[in-house]
């Protein structure tokens, strides 16, 4: 290595390792508070309990997020974008198109299962004007719907479903019907195998409309 090398070596060393810090202090404040929400609810959660249960000051939260909107949305974003990736992965391709359905769902359910009361927490807050309605289902939606859209596409290629049907609203009522479930999990104490059960029988009726 030259001497430019090694000097450009050396000066970014100081700033990788500042990054890996700030990196670190973040994994722990969104760990922290996911516990927190919870257990207690966004209300109740407060930036001085967050940063005690990581470990930290509070002036170390106030460095990575402007405020516990701010930490609440970074928190349900990297929750969204972890059960997206878990539901695409529950795509075979070769499925037909209820059981690849089926399996999207049932991805998205047993993600969410042990983890109900944040759930809960981000649906409520999505109508509050304060939160300015980010959260809920809504961002998970807009990524998911290609998804579902992909899978009506394949079905209506190898003729399951008819090619001129309306695959789009099919897709929003699919998931609609994914969501509305998850009443049921938090207020009748259906269990993630009877969610399953229901949303099948749910894909069964509406696919039964573009056969």
């Amino acid at each position: 290595m030259n001497f430019v090398a090694n000097l450009r070596a050396d000066t970014d060393a100081p700033s990788s390792l500042r990054t890996q810090s700030k990196l670190k202090t973040r994994r722990r404040v969104l760990d922290s508070a996911r516990n927190l929400f919870m257990e207690r609810g966004y209300e109740a959660a407060t930036i001085r309990d967050i940063a005690s249960e990581a470990g930290l000051s509070t002036g170390a939260v106030f460095a990575s997020f402007i405020d516990k909107t701010d930490l609440f949305n970074a928190v349900m974003a990297e929750d969204f974008q972890r059960q997206l990736e878990i539901m695409r992965q529950a795509v075979r391709v070769d499925d037909k198109a209820e059981d690849a359905l089926v399996a999207i769902f049932e991805a998205g359910y047993r993600f969410h299962g042990p983890q109900l009361p944040l759930l809960q927490t981000a649906v409520s807050l999505s109508w509050s004007s304060g939160l300015g309605g980010e959260f809920g289902e809504r961002p998970t939606y807009d990524m998911a719907l290609p998804t579902l859209a992909e899978v009506l596409a394949r079905a209506a290629a190898r003729g399951e479903i008819k090619a001129g049907g309306d695959q789009a609203l099919a897709a929003e009522l699919l998931w609609d019907a994914y969501v509305a479930n998850f009443r049921r999990a938090l207020f009748d104490g259906w269990t993630i195998e009877r969610l399953v059960e229901r949303v099948r029988a749910q894909i069964r009726l509406i696919l039964a409309g573009l056969a």
